[in-house]
């Protein structure tokens, strides 16, 4: 079965943090490409971060890199994005995403290449 539930959202001042989780059924974690997409009001949803669950291995978009940290808990089947440094442009529906690729280098946060998705969980940042 394929499940994705996302939490952790919430609202924040600019400069704070949070941490999204994402608990995967035990289907859905067997994907070896885990990925955290978000979409504002008006935009096109926009790729954050990955993780291969095959060998760790990330990537990140350049807008959050050195803020972010996405991280696996094999042991709760959960995808994380640690969120500091926050600003209002961060403000968005935070989703989390799993699919299965060919190679480790082939997780990357191209929204179109995933095919699982959660519900999604609203994060807002105020200036």
């Amino acid at each position: 079965q394929v499940q994705l539930v996302e939490s952790g959202g919430g609202s924040v001042q600019a400069g704070g943090s949070l941490r999204l989780s994402c608990a995967a059924s035990e289907y859905t974690y067997r994907r070896n490409c885990m990925g955290w997409f978000r979409q504002a009001p008006g935009k096109e949803r926009e790729g954050v971060a990955t993780i291969s669950t095959a060998d760790s291995s990330t990537y990140y978009a350049d807008s959050v890199k050195g803020r972010f940290t996405i991280s696996l808990d094999n042991a709760k089947n959960t995808v994380n994005l640690q969120m500091n440094s926050l600003k209002p442009e961060d403000t968005a529906m935070y989703y989390c995403a799993a699919d299965s690729f060919a190679r480790s280098r082939d997780c990357l946060p191209r929204a179109d290449s995933f095919g699982y998705w959660g519900q999604g969980t609203q994060v807002t940042v105020s200036s």
